[in-house]
């Protein structure tokens, strides 16, 4: 773990190493990921069984094999413990009413000319949601996912998740009956990015793909831009976090792991301008590692990727958390809603002492995809636009016309386009 203060001298090598948190060696992945697409286009469902085979663990004899039923999720759901299944209906019911407040609206703006301006905005017409699946399959993903997009109004919904050995996960199944998803594929990795990018012989070409994944995912989602949209180039989680002395040591420890729990590529940083707290987490840290089920992964997360750093003061702290711009951001001071205003880039932002970032994850409301390594820049959440566009609508009178048609004819002649010009003035009264 880099644990630093800013007035060390070799504090800004220590930090530009957290600025690298996200670097993704994409260049080793890419020959290996289009070659697997290039396969998908080419083989469509011979490809990916073979892909399978060779990543899943298990080979499908039939093009049917690739979907799951509608009957197992049903039963994935009736077989769901009564107080997770009450769980995942409030997670969903808060989802749908966060996202539902996000739905943009379609406008229309009239001159007294009779010009008529406005702004279109319809759903695409399919979404394919890549859910990671196995023994780290994440229902709460899904739901992020597929609410988004249906509260937008897309009206196909394609989802694909690995399923090693042939066994899909009975939780993320009844996630999807809850969601109302019915076209599930048994399909993981680059290979599900390349069959919902170009489509299969029973994999639907989409317009949106969304949803996290590993290196090899994300690569697949870089390469395949442009012939459809996607959410995101998302890395490993992280967390950020700002304290100052009124926080909770423990607390802050355990908020810490809980980013480093996901993997050992996930980064866990705490800036504060207290050396006392500061010390105090580190302590904590390591009395919380070794009650962890994963504290293997938790701890080489801790120790390869976590930082705490002690400023000079908050205003230092904030500057540097800005710089980081963080995935999720943990401000647990007392006056955190007047810090708000100058935290400037950070995925979602948890403000007070009984935020932690978990919260977020599954049932607070807001989208928990979110961007990382330090995309916050200029990345926005998931939400309901990625599976809407809009569309600009332009309408002129005669009137109109001939009121700003003259300034429009001049620029089309200065930029050489003639018949730009000329569309124009024959339209002109004379």
């Amino acid at each position: 773990m880099i644990f630093t203060d800013t007035n060390s001298p070799d504090f800004a090598d220590s930090f530009n190493e957290l600025l690298e948190r996200g670097k993704m060696d994409i260049a080793h992945v890419s020959a290996i990921v289009g070659n697997i697409i290039n396969e998908i286009r080419e083989d469509k469902n011979s490809a990916l069984k073979q892909h399978i085979s060779k990543f899943d663990n298990w080979t499908p004899v039939s093009d049917e094999d690739l979907k799951i039923s509608t009957e197992s999720m049903s039963k994935a759901y009736d077989n769901l413990d009564a107080k997770l299944k009450n769980a995942l209906h409030l997670a969903y019911d808060r989802i749908k009413v966060y996202h539902e407040k996000q739905k943009p609206k379609s406008w229309f703006d009239t001159e007294d000319n009779g010009t008529i301006l406005g702004q279109k905005v319809t759903a695409v017409d399919s979404a394919g949601l890549y859910i990671p699946g196995g023994k780290a399959a994440y229902p709460s993903s899904l739901l992020m996912n597929v609410i988004p997009a249906q509260v937008a109004g897309v009206q196909k919904i394609v989802v694909c998740t690995p399923t090693p050995d042939n066994e899909p996960n009975e939780l993320l199944l009844a996630a999807c009956h809850l969601c109302g998803v019915s076209e599930v594929y048994k399909v993981g990795g680059a290979s599900a990015i390349a069959a919902m990018a170009y489509g299969t012989e029973n994999i639907p070409k989409v317009d949106v793909i969304t949803g996290p994944g590993n290196i090899f995912v994300a690569t697949a989602k870089k390469m395949v831009f442009g012939d459809v949209n996607i959410d995101m180039i998302a890395g490993p989680s992280e967390i950020g976090i700002l304290a100052d002395d009124s926080a909770n040591a423990n607390h802050l420890a355990v908020d810490m792991l809980s980013q480093a729990e996901h993997d050992e590529m996930a980064s866990s940083i705490l800036i504060t301008p207290s050396q006392k707290l500061a010390d105090e987490v580190k302590v904590e840290i390591e009395i919380w590692l070794k009650k962890l089920p994963r504290e293997e992964i938790a701890r080489k997360s801790i120790e390869e990727r976590g930082a705490i750093i002690v400023t000079r003061d908050m205003d230092e702290a904030i500057k540097l958390m800005n710089d980081i711009a963080p995935e999720h951001l943990e401000v647990a001071t007392d006056n955190s809603f007047e810090l708000l205003p100058f935290i400037k880039h950070a995925g979602a932002v948890f403000l007070g002492h009984n935020t932690p970032e978990a919260i977020g994850d599954y049932v607070a409301g807001p989208n928990h995809t979110l961007p990382t390594g330090g995309t916050a820049k200029f990345y926005s959440p998931l939400g309901v636009e990625n599976f809407m566009k809009k569309t600009s609508i332009i309408s002129f009178s005669h009137k109109a016309i001939n009121e700003i048609g003259e300034e429009c004819a001049l620029i089309a002649n200065t930029e050489g386009l003639t018949a730009h010009e000329q569309s124009v003035r024959v339209r002109l009264t004379k």
